[in-house]
């Protein structure tokens, strides 16, 4: 059933709460999470590791763990709630509509098959034109490995994944995730694994091919710079909520939250000054999070309202978004 959605988006998060079932009871970890990626638009989200980045891709991709309970909110692709979907909508979505280039490629690729056989697969399984056609997969999958500049295509086909090394192994999941047309590729840390070189290398290989093809990306980095570097427009996340949203350039510029300007403040100058000293405290415990905006304990301009109500995003100026009191008549 169609949903109330904007046709100038890939994808749209509306209120998403997210807990996870464990010994200790449920920890809440998205608290009312939104976003929104327009088609053929690159955004990035940042922020601390546990945040919740994770979380929020792998709903949008629903590829949740089983613990994982969606307690409220709505997940917009091509105007439909995924929430609502069927499980034949749902292979749908995920053969055809949405690609994930996971951060451990080793643990993607299965190491009983060759390249050329899980490439194949995946084309057959996403239903694209000549999918059906035995040559035309083999052809599209050569495609797809020289678009990534992996040399030899041919050879690399024939290889099994242990028998490459972790950059090229990452190109191929690239190439998987891009062998076929999607509206939206998911890129969750890609190049945590990689040396800094190959970091960048692949990198350009994603922004490059994600462009050629028109498709949406939401990469998810802790990395301001490797933000800056890909992304049209940054979402800064902490404990489970967005808390500012603007073009990659404006964030770096002109960043408005606390929580934003201190991961500013941790980021090494070239002209020196000393080591950053980081941000104080911690994230809150999700089982138990304060009832007000969860950045309070942390910050150093909290206020009384600040504990007691969870500021929501509101438009500062066009494009730049942020949720925090001192940009609000209610401070």
């Amino acid at each position: 059933m169609k949903a109330n959605a904007d046709p100038r988006y890939a994808v749209e998060v509306k209120d998403l709460f997210v807990s996870f079932r464990t010994f200790k009871g449920y920890a809440k970890v998205l608290n009312g999470v939104s976003l929104h990626v327009r088609r053929g638009e690159k955004i990035s989200i940042v922020g601390e590791t546990g945040c919740g980045k994770t979380t929020t891709v792998n709903a949008i991709a629903q590829i949740l763990a089983s613990q994982a309970r969606i307690d409220g909110g709505e997940i917009l692709f091509r105007g439909v709630d995924e929430l609502k979907m069927g499980k034949k909508e749902l292979r749908d979505l995920r053969s055809g509509g949405i690609s994930m280039i996971f951060q451990d490629p080793i643990a993607s690729l299965n190491p009983v098959f060759t390249i050329g056989a899980q490439l194949r697969e995946v084309i057959r399984y996403s239903g694209a034109d000549g999918a059906n056609n035995k040559e035309a997969r083999r052809r599209m999958a050569m495609n797809a490995l020289a678009e990534t500049s992996l040399p030899d295509p041919e050879r690399i086909m024939e290889n099994y994944p242990f028998q490459l090394s972790g950059g090229m192994r990452q190109r191929i999941c690239i190439a998987m995730a891009l062998a076929t047309p999607r509206d939206l590729i998911i890129a969750d840390e890609p190049t945590t694994n990689l040396d800094v070189t190959i970091q960048d290398q692949v990198l350009k290989t994603i922004r490059g091919r994600v462009e050629d093809k028109g498709s949406a990306l939401i990469l998810i980095t802790h990395s301001l710079g490797v933000a800056r570097e890909v992304a049209d427009r940054i979402y800064v996340m902490y404990a489970g909520n967005m808390i500012e949203s603007a073009p990659a350039d404006r964030i770096f510029k002109k960043s408005l939250h606390p929580y934003t300007q201190a991961l500013m403040d941790c980021i090494p100058k070239l002209s020196g000054g000393g080591i950053a000293g980081g941000i104080a405290g911690r994230v809150p415990n999700y089982f138990s999070p304060p009832p007000g905006c969860r950045f309070e304990p942390r910050c150093r301009h909290a206020s009384a309202i600040c504990r007691e109500k969870m500021p929501g995003m509101s438009e500062v100026e066009e494009d730049h978004s942020v949720a925090c009191f001192l940009y609000r008549d209610g401070r």
